[in-house]
């Protein structure tokens, strides 16, 4: 099954072949004219060959390749700003199980590619399948280089944080890397911020222990760890750590909707101007708007994508931003998700609040969540459908940016296409179980009739 849209390309391995992804490496670096491109992989056994395949295609084509290794995509991004490179190649299938992996592409400024250039990409690839241009007589160069440390540097040096103040906590840190591409990069950053860090699923030779994506029912690991080591905190990443949910020190997993929440509170507290608005996309929870609003700040929601959210933060000039699956944006230091940066503010917010990160948690309305998907079956949300949907539950506002959007008094529901499965993603919300799945219930079983 072979996905190219806005989040980049995702495929089975077997999918993958030389052609293919040498296509689009050099179709990359035509479409962006580059000299010199950075690329970093998750540990995927099969991301070693297609690094190789693309490495030599662009060299091949007099394009220097900046190879950082094994590393979270937030450090590609970073690094292809930091090297003045004129674009970089994550390769990577984020959240997704094996045997999925993938390409994702950054310009210059270290964004993913805007849609109308992902489009223009997709077309640059088969052009250049079907007219593979003649290598250069002479390689260009490969440089190897230890990506994640400019990454950590960087991150030291975020205004909100005080690590003297983190550092005097002495916080005892869990972490489950998923056998990812955090593997190093996370815990290197904790002990910089002067805490204990103990680790699990840390080896970046074995497979994925669990489904990659970090949402709560997965964390049963991470959770037995903090408990067993009566840790303040744990953390825990997708495959390319991107994204980040959080264990609290009772050993319980709490929403990585909240992860955003908790990030943002910190930048609220300290910032100058909270009226600067916060970003983020449908699909994140009503808590975000909660505690924005406590510092008088204002949520502008986006359709789901991190390049439609960054576009408004660059526009809107936030002071932070992100999505409810884990994550984190900050200007301040790259304009993409990243773990690392998550988990800097939420220690500086631990630490600034004097409090556990559950009795901060209590201070926060937190609501339910129940996310859903169904197969597609070739269907698309058409108008007809579209208008269904609308008569299912009546709702108080409509949002069609992004698939549908339905908000009610007491909830929401978001049904869209994904960009990464061919399904429908089906996300509701509630102030308690019982409401989320009273607004749900009826959007799944209109998609199971249609299809029965």
């Amino acid at each position: 099954m072979l996905i190219e849209s806005l989040s980049g390309v995702r495929a089975h391995d077997e999918e993958l072949t030389s052609d293919f992804v040498r296509a689009y490496a050099v179709a990359f670096s035509q479409l962006i004219n580059a000299k010199r491109i950075v690329i970093g992989r998750d540990p995927r056994k099969s991301g070693e060959s297609i690094v190789e395949e693309m490495t030599e295609a662009l060299t091949e084509q007099g394009v220097k390749v900046v190879d950082i290794g094994i590393c979270p995509t937030p450090t590609v991004q970073f690094n292809t700003y930091y090297q003045a490179a004129q674009g970089g190649i994550s390769v990577t299938a984020s959240h997704n199980p094996l045997p999925w992996n993938g390409l994702k592409f950054i310009d210059s400024e270290g964004d993913f590619l805007k849609p109308e250039k992902v489009e223009e990409l997709i077309e640059k690839r088969k052009d250049v399948e079907n007219n593979y241009p003649e290598p250069l007589e002479e390689k260009a160069d490969i440089i190897e280089d230890d990506g994640i440390k400019h990454h950590i540097e960087s991150l030291l040096t975020i205004p909100y944080l005080n690590i003297d103040r983190i550092k005097d906590k002495k916080f005892k840190v869990a972490f489950d890397g998923v056998n990812g591409a955090g593997y190093r990069a996370i815990p290197e950053l904790i002990e910089q911020l002067g805490c204990e860090v103990v680790t699990i699923n840390c080896d970046k030779d074995k497979d994925f222990p669990r489904d990659p994506e970090p949402s709560p029912k997965k964390l049963g690991d991470l959770e037995d760890l903090v408990e067993k080591e009566k840790a303040d905190i744990g953390f825990a990443v997708d495959a390319d750590a991107d994204r980040l949910a959080v264990v609290n020190d009772q050993g319980e997993a709490i929403s990585e909707e909240m992860s955003l929440v908790l990030a943002a509170k910190l930048v609220l507290s300290k910032a100058i101007s909270a009226t600067k608005p916060v970003v983020t996309n449908l699909s994140t929870t009503r808590a975000l708007d909660d505690i924005t609003e406590e510092y008088d700040g204002k949520v502008i929601r986006t359709p789901i994508g991190e390049i439609n959210v960054v576009n408004v933060m660059k526009e809107k000039k936030a002071i932070i931003a992100g999505e409810g699956n884990g994550g984190i944006i900050l200007p301040n230091t790259h304009r993409g998700r990243d773990s690392l940066t998550g988990i800097a503010l939420i220690l500086q917010l631990m630490a600034e609040e004097g409090q556990t990160i559950s009795d901060i948690l209590a201070n926060i309305k937190q609501y339910v969540m129940i996310k859903q998907k169904v197969e597609r079956d070739g269907l698309e949300l058409d108008d007809e459908i579209l208008a269904d949907l609308e008569k299912v539950r009546e709702p108080e506002e409509v949002n069609t940016e992004d698939g549908i959007k339905l908000d009610f008094e007491d909830g929401w529901v978001h049904i869209r296409e994904s960009n990464t499965e061919p399904i429908f993603r089906i996300y509701a919300e509630g102030e308690d179980e019982k409401t989320a799945k009273q607004i749900i219930q009826p959007f799944i079983k209109y998609f199971k009739d249609m299809q029965s």
